[in-house]
């Protein structure tokens, strides 16, 4: 099933210049609108930032652990398919993107409902457009994202007990 999910939405890919434009920006420019969102956030409600920083830190630290330990190759190291950009040939599984996304979407989502659900739309489109891009498969996306929520959610209710 991952690999027919896969196949398609990547092979949608190519065909639509517009969409392959936009999937392009958002794979590469989104992490930037969070990162602004982010620092306005820290002028407004200093807490959320901080709780964000800390679990992109160790979000970055759990995708250093899993990569030491497990390999899974990408979808263009094993089948032909379309490729909008280069990536690397590092393990797929877990997509760094999606986790950063996913675990700042979540801490925000816990303090302001509004601004949290638009951010995991784009959390989300995210996610697919790496798949678009021909880096990652469905499975990576997902667990990626639930593995950056229960982090979040983590330090969430870490922090609120000290």
């Amino acid at each position: 099933m991952d690999i027919k999910l896969f196949r398609f939405i990547n092979l949608l890919s190519g065909r639509f210049i517009f969409l392959d434009k936009l999937m392009i920006f958002i794979s590469t420019k989104m992490k930037f609108v969070f990162f602004i969102i982010l620092v306005v956030l820290l002028f407004k409600k200093k807490n959320i930032t901080l709780e964000a920083v800390v679990s992109i830190l160790i979000s970055l630290f759990m995708h250093f652990i899993i990569k030491v330990f497990y390999f899974k190759p990408r979808p263009f190291l094993e089948r032909r398919v379309g490729i909008l950009l280069p990536s690397k040939v590092d393990s797929s599984f877990p997509s760094k993107h999606t986790l950063l996304v996913f675990a700042v979407s979540t801490i925000v989502f816990i303090y302001q409902r509004i601004l949290g659900s638009i951010m995991f739309g784009f959390s989300i489109l995210t996610g697919v457009s790496r798949i678009w891009l021909g880096h990652h498969y469905p499975s990576d996306i997902a667990g990626s994202a639930v593995l950056g929520t229960f982090t979040s959610s983590f330090i969430h209710k870490f922090v609120k007990r000290k």
